[in-house]
């Protein structure tokens, strides 16, 4: 169970992520103003903040200022502002994932999930262990049968990403945002020349794969070659 912070001002929107989030199992505080969220926030210190960047009294964006002026919990924005430099903004600002209205309520549920994988790991030291793939996300290092695998920053992010939810699908759209936060596509040329790289450093190939396995037209899956 972990502790989320709800700031979003539509009663209707807030009640239905609310009850969602509830539902898997957390603990839920909303506010429906920015300087509300923002004192749940600093004195509850939760596990992750979901937020609307439309709030009656202050912009979204200055209230991600203020959070990150005292905290890095993960912050999710939920939004109807789809626009690009918007969500570059926003990201910018220290949003760690984004999610344009409408969305499906599983989606942000899958969200924040990762999100919170991501914090535990790094909290807690945990390494991440795939057959005989080790990643460390807090020392950030790899290692393979033991032997250090000398990976670039965005390598070791795009394995990291993939190892946090290893066996299941990644679209690359979802990595660009997550790798290269550019939530919207970018150029996902980028994501196979980076998964080309990391499967010559793994001493794989597409064409005889083992821990990166590619699902033509869905994404891409990290895998334990031997289970």
């Amino acid at each position: 169970m972990a502790q989320i912070v709800l700031i979003e001002d539509d009663v209707d929107i807030r009640r239905l992520v609310a009850d969602a989030l509830a539902a898997q199992g957390h603990d839920v505080e909303s506010a429906a103003a920015a300087l509300d969220g923002l004192q749940l926030t600093v004195k509850g210190k939760p596990d992750l903040v979901v937020m609307d960047l439309g709030l009656p009294d202050l912009d979204g964006t200055e209230l991600l200022r203020m959070i990150r002026a005292v905290s890095q919990v993960p912050i999710i924005v939920i939004t109807a502002r789809g626009a690009d430099e918007v969500v570059v903004r926003t990201l910018d600002s220290g949003a760690d994932d984004y999610l344009v209205k409408p969305f499906s309520v599983a989606q942000l549920e899958a969200r924040v999930r990762a999100l919170l994988r991501r914090g535990a790991a790094t909290d807690s030291g945990e390494k991440i262990r795939i057959g005989d793939l080790m990643i460390d996300a807090a020392a950030r290092e790899a290692t393979l049968a033991g032997e250090s695998i000398d990976l670039s920053p965005k390598e070791f992010d795009l394995l990291r990403v993939l190892a946090e939810r290893a066996g299941e699908v990644v679209s690359k759209r979802a990595l660009m945002a997550e790798v290269w936060r550019e939530p919207y596509g970018g150029a996902e040329r980028t994501v196979d020349v980076h998964l080309s790289w990391l499967r010559s450093k793994l001493g794989e190939t597409a064409q005889e794969p083992r821990y990166l396995r590619t699902v033509h037209g869905v994404g891409v899956k990290l895998v334990d070659p031997n289970g």
